[in-house]
């Protein structure tokens, strides 16, 4: 008797929005069938190096498309690998995937690019639904005894129930809809199939004919001349499982002690498990075109995870395991030699096509700087393929291009790190740098944090947060010339206020200095040279890896009338008065806000602020 299930609801939502798709390319539902049957081929052909028992006499893998005019059905076939019940219901009836609730968020019920965002999210089997009024799966997992049937109309619940398939595989059964009687045609299916599926290396026969309608060839080892771009498109949308279009593609033969084909790619759209904390690739790993597994730790590095595609080596034994390639030496090899091919494509990519580059970093560029802090071997080669924007215009630049402009004297390349890089063209810190025409970069990823610690150096110039105090900028001149009266102008009188604020700040602040960095603002905080930068402290803080924040340096800014107003009050008082103090803590709080951060103690600070207001109403009435 059958089970009746009901779907999780993050697939009931997402079956409902593939029934409402207004997506034009509805043939793509054949393509991504055909791409699962394919998979579930390779699968067994792998499982079978060590358990030839499991193909019981039938080695010869293919897949069957068959037609049924008068039940209006189309039916694809494999002898793959097959699934258990627990199989069916896990892989069809729940979206075990990180991102879930991201993605269904992104997603609008009128969206014209719903099939690009569901392919990229890898759950292409549930496209059957924009052409069927309901779908049947029947399998039968390699080396069992029984077999399972599977029913749905997509409407938020499926049907499970024991089935009576003889053989192997998997058969899906696509009911079509009323108005999709092409796909009835068995002319139209073939056409579909050269256009989308002639890479895969499996025959794929439609309704009985002898002849494959596809090449049945591994792509991945023709010569680059023999393949068209609507080719390498096609056979990416497969082994991506993906329907947007390729940012770039490399293809290679690596020759000599070791032997490897690599057809990579990198898409054109972010995945959302980009930011998964599994870090996993999505490289597929062939020994001699047998499939081996896409879940090979140590086969592409962690920054290179978005990278798609299929490595083939021809050294590896065919019997390897999965647990055994993690300690496979030759892996480890195969891997820098991707890691080296990689990077010198990027730079090649970088210069003959800058603004495409700049649309890749901007999917991809997070991911890509986490290999500066952890790939010691390749740091500084991956450092050249860094882009950031800056305060010497809006479009990105180069570490490169950056040492290029320098100021005469400027011995650093300088960084400040937030949120958002308009809000950091506004910060008290960049003042003195701006006057002095010093170029600035603004990076806005939280990895930035940790590589610039990690590369220390960029063509010998050391690379400095700008919220660090010890900076001196004294020996570059401020492009505007201050008057002279204002150039001899004698400080000495701020020495009473900086005694007075460090008396009273002395539990929140190492020291109060006079700064040289602000030019309009009247304080800023800083961090002594060693001490953590500020915005990776705050970001360690908002994570739990730090308690107790660190002291800074609050700066003041000499030259502002609100401090040399504050200073001669300073003067005036023998003893500060409360007033007095409050004005020194709401300073220290406007430090704190112009950074991004927030008062200690926000009550204080209302109170304060409310004070200060009274008086100056009192004062004006």
């Amino acid at each position: 008797m059958a089970q009746q299930m009901n779907f999780q609801a993050e697939v009931a939502r997402l079956l409902d929005l593939m029934v409402h798709s207004i997506y034009s390319d509805k043939e793509v539902f054949l393509r991504e069938l055909i791409s699962n049957a394919a998979d579930a081929c390779d699968k067994l052909r792998y499982l079978s190096v060590t358990q030839p028992e499991l193909l019981d006499g039938d080695d010869a893998f293919s897949i069957k498309v068959n037609i049924d005019p008068a039940g209006r059905t189309i039916t694809v076939s494999d002898n793959g690998v097959g699934m258990t019940r627990d199989e069916i219901v896990e892989n069809l009836g729940t979206i075990a995937r990180s991102g879930t609730s991201e993605f269904l968020q992104a997603v609008n019920d009128d969206s014209k690019n719903l099939v690009s965002q569901i392919g990229q999210f890898g759950v292409g089997f549930y496209s059957a639904f924009m052409v069927a009024q309901a779908v049947e799966v029947h399998s039968k997992k390699a080396g069992a005894a029984e077999s399972w049937s599977w029913q749905s109309d997509g409407k938020g619940a499926f049907s499970i129930e024991e089935g009576d398939k003889s053989s192997r595989g998997t058969d899906i059964v696509v009911y079509l809809k009323q108005g999709f009687d092409q796909f009835l045609d068995a002319a139209t299916l073939k056409s579909v199939i050269l256009k989308y599926s002639d890479h895969i290396a499996l025959p794929i026969f439609v309704d009985g004919e002898d002849k494959p309608s596809n090449a049945a060839s591994a792509l991945w080892l023709k010569p680059k001349n023999q393949i068209s771009e609507q080719q390498l498109k096609e056979f990416y949308h497969y082994v991506a499982h993906a329907f947007d279009d390729p940012a770039f593609s490399m293809h290679w033969k690596a020759e000599g002690r070791i032997e490897y084909s690599g057809l990579l790619f990198i898409p054109s759209m972010r995945p959302y498990d980009l930011f998964d904390p599994k870090r996993e690739h999505g490289v597929k790993l062939y020994v001699k075109r047998v499939f081996i597994t896409d879940k090979a730790d140590g086969l592409v590095p962690h920054w290179l995870r978005f990278l798609r595609g299929v490595v083939d080596s021809e050294d590896l034994p065919l019997n390897i395991s999965r647990e055994m390639l993690q300690h496979n030496p030759m892996l480890s090899k195969i891997r820098q030699g991707i890691t080296n091919k990689v990077l010198s494509e990027l730079g090649k990519f970088a210069k003959e096509r800058r603004p495409d580059y700049e649309k890749m970093w901007d999917n991809f560029g997070a991911v890509i700087k986490e290999g500066i802090y952890e790939d010691i071997d390749n740091r500084n080669d991956i450092a050249e393929l860094v882009l950031a924007k800056s305060t010497y215009s809006d479009e990105y630049t180069t570490l490169k291009e950056y040492v290029s402009r320098m100021k005469e004297g400027q011995d650093a390349i300088f960084y400040v790190c937030g949120e958002d890089a308009e809000k950091l063209k506004k910060s008290p810190h960049l003042e003195g740098f701006i006057a002095r025409g010093i170029e600035v970069l603004l990076l806005t990823d939280t990895v930035d944090d940790f590589w610039t610690g990690a590369l220390g150096k960029f063509e010998e110039k050391t690379i400095k947060s700008v919220t660090v105090a010890a900076e001196d900028l004294s020996k570059i001149p401020e492009k505007e010339k201050k008057k002279e009266d204002e150039k001899a102008k004698d400080f000495s009188e701020m020495k009473e206020l900086i005694a007075a604020m460090r008396r009273e700040l002395e539990s929140v602040v190492k020291a109060v200095n006079v700064s040289d960095r602000l030019t309009s603002s009247p304080v800023c905080l800083t961090a002594e040279e060693g001490d953590i930068d500020m915005h990776l402290e705050r970001f360690l803080k908002k994570h739990n890896q730090i308690k107790v924040p660190s002291k800074r340096v609050l700066e003041i800014n000499a030259s502002h009338p609100l401090i040399e107003k504050l200073a001669k009050k300073v003067k005036e008082e023998k003893e500060l008065s409360d007033s007095l103090k409050d004005m020194i803590w709401l300073l220290f709080d406007q430090a704190k806000l112009m950074d991004g951060d927030t008062p200690s103690d926000a009550a204080s600070f209302s109170r304060r602020l409310d004070s200060v207001l009274q008086k100056v109403l009192l004062i004006r009435n």
